[in-house]
């Protein structure tokens, strides 16, 4: 049985790049990842052999730059963004709703890192990113 991961976990990492198919053959041919396309979007998923699961998409309008997004699993986004703030961070991006999924919002540390919250929707199943904390 897989350990389910725990708050303060990452729970998934997110390419935004220019070309998201350059990147699927470049990282499934050098690891063997193995990527699946959501409908409807310009995002693929994609499993590690171990690790958290994550995405890859083209760049989106406003404050998605091109890089490397973690998500940190947490119980509460609303509640970790003031504390995010009092602890010297910004957030980025206010809390927003992924449908049926969950909610996230964008920070950067105090040091200039960009990273997300995500706060697992408990009535989802069988999603991505659901597998190892549907009981969060």
């Amino acid at each position: 049985m897989v350990e389910r991961p725990k708050p303060g976990s990452i729970v998934h990492v997110e390419f935004h790049v220019k070309e998201p198919k350059k990147v699927e053959k470049f990282y499934g041919n050098l690891f063997g990842w193995k990527f699946t396309p959501v409908p409807g979007m310009e995002y693929s998923l994609f499993e590690a052999p171990s690790g958290p699961p994550g995405g890859v998409g083209g760049l989106q309008p406003g404050n998605w730059a091109e890089g490397v997004l973690n998500y940190i699993l947490v119980n509460s986004v609303d509640d970790h963004v003031k504390r995010i703030e009092k602890a010297g961070g910004k957030v980025l991006t206010p809390k927003m709703e992924v449908p049926g999924q969950g909610w996230f919002a964008l920070f950067q540390d105090p040091a200039g890192t960009k990273m997300a919250l995500w706060q697992q929707n408990p009535a989802a199943l069988n999603t991505p990113s659901d597998r190892h904390t549907e009981d969060e």
